[in-house]
C-alpha cells in the first residue's frame, strides 16, 4: 500500500505558463522524492506597462511517502 502527500507550490516564468509548470516540477523534484503528479490549481499573469511580464502557476504536487 502506498501513502501519498500533497504540497502546494507557486512557480513563475517570463516565458510561458508551460515553462512555469516545468520549472516548478523540476524544483520540487530536487527536494521531494517520489513525485508522481501535479494539479494546476490556478494561473496568473503579472502585467507591467501593458505587457505580460511574468506567468505564474499555483499547483499541487503529489509525492509518495517512503516506508
Amino acid at each position: 500500500m502506498s501513502i501519498a502527500r500533497v504540497t502546494e507550490v507557486t512557480s513563475s516564468s517570463t516565458v510561458s505558463f508551460e515553462d512555469a509548470v516545468t520549472q516548478g516540477i523540476a524544483r520540487a523534484d530536487k527536494t521531494l522524492q517520489g513525485v508522481e503528479g501535479a494539479w494546476i490549481q490556478d494561473q496568473k499573469v503579472v502585467v507591467r506597462d501593458g505587457k505580460i511580464a511574468e506567468y505564474r502557476v499555483g499547483m499541487k504536487i503529489t509525492f509518495i511517502l517512503k516506508d
